[in-house]
């Protein structure tokens, strides 16, 4: 796996303070997970189950195995959420 740096300056560029940061990009991560995750079980659904041994284990099902590579290789969420965070398209306020 890459390590990618990430140039504190800039992400203090579009927050008041690193921490805030830190939040904020946790925050959407959490939320592109939990989108994440509702695609990948909405496509697992589509396809059929595959056959499964006598002890009740499933077998290697190809077409899931596909899907299922397809979307490891995605980038991850916490790299998407510091990206978007640094492109400026993270909207947040705080509550009053």
């Amino acid at each position: 796996m890459e390590i990618t740096p990430v140039d504190l300056r800039k992400v203090e560029e579009q927050t008041k303070n690193v921490y805030e940061a830190v939040i904020v990009s946790a925050k959407r991560a959490r939320v592109i997970n939990d989108e994440t995750k509702v695609e990948f079980n909405a496509i697992l659904s589509t396809i059929p189950a595959g056959p499964s041994d006598e002890n009740g284990e499933d077998i290697s099902n190809p077409a899931q195995l596909k899907i299922s590579l397809e979307f490891e290789k995605r980038q991850k969420p916490h790299l998407r959420a510091i990206k978007e965070l640094l492109d400026g398209d993270i909207e947040y306020s705080y509550k009053k």
